[in-house]
């Protein structure tokens, strides 16, 4: 099952609502979600996270949709899940044979 974090439109007509959840990528836009892990309302601007879970996801594999990974980036969760990264080592390049 590939999780893929992303918006389910809520709210009225011309008054959208935004929900960021994790959810089966084969699952339609507005259908059952896994895990709810925060809220968006492009009309104010507000973006509400829950930073937990969505490390916690992020961690596991989920992919975010490119607006979802825009919003995680200016809460900074994304800077937080780069930081968690184990650092890998470089690798030794080859000496020339001579």
């Amino acid at each position: 099952m590939a999780v893929s974090l992303r918006l389910t439109r809520m709210g009225s007509k011309k008054r959208p609502f935004y929900r960021i959840v994790a959810v089966d990528s084969r699952v339609k836009r507005d259908g059952k979600y896994i895990e709810l892990i925060g809220t968006y309302n492009p009309l104010t601007g507000e973006k509400k996270v829950e930073n937990e879970i969505a490390l916690k996801w992020l961690k596991i594999g989920a992919k975010p949709t490119e607006t979802v990974r825009n919003i995680f980036s200016e809460v900074g969760v994304m800077k937080s899940f780069h930081e968690q990264k184990p650092k890998q080592k470089p690798k030794q390049q080859p000496k020339p044979i001579k």
